[in-house]
């Protein structure tokens, strides 16, 4: 069942690359008593993922945190070295969390996931934002396959 607006951001851990190395990172942790903001890509280094979805929230993060957003987190089925080097990359600088998804765990639980095999992309999770507080979600932007419209940094900041 896909998740919607009032419930509960599901329990996982999952692995995180820091520059102190492979860490642990719980679903709890990273919302409990917070508002994030959490972005989904179906990949790293992919065309709109790269060229416009995770700029777009690189450069509204100081924005969001004046609203009151503590935390900006990009999700990606993508495994921690990718995700890593994809933040690198794009200047990410300490203002996203990079949070790498690699099995596809959180992605599942979420039930947002996505079949990319017929584009050889696997099996990834689907073009999402959600603003979260304390670990409920209170806004749920799902893009139609293809579109890049509602999940932007810029919707997020409307939408606040």
């Amino acid at each position: 069942m896909t998740i919607k607006v009032g419930d509960k951001i599901p329990s996982v851990t999952l692995k995180h690359l820091t520059e102190s190395g492979m860490q642990e990172v719980s679903t709890d942790d990273i919302f409990k008593g917070r508002k994030v903001v959490m972005f989904s890509v179906p990949g790293a280094f992919t065309p709109t993922c790269s060229a416009k979805h995770l700029p777009g929230f690189v450069e509204q993060a100081d924005a969001l945190k004046a609203k009151g957003v503590s935390e900006i987190v990009c999700l990606s089925v993508n495994d921690p070295f990718v995700m890593q080097a994809w933040g690198k990359s794009s200047n990410v600088n300490g203002k996203i969390t990079m949070l790498p998804d690699g099995n596809g765990t959180l992605t599942k639980e979420l039930g947002l996931e996505m079949d990319g095999t017929a584009y050889n992309l696997g099996h990834r999770g689907q073009r999402f934002a959600l603003v979260a507080e304390d670990g409920v979600v209170k806004q749920l932007f799902v893009e139609k396959p293809g579109a890049f419209e509602v999940s932007s940094a810029e919707h997020v900041m409307k939408n606040l």
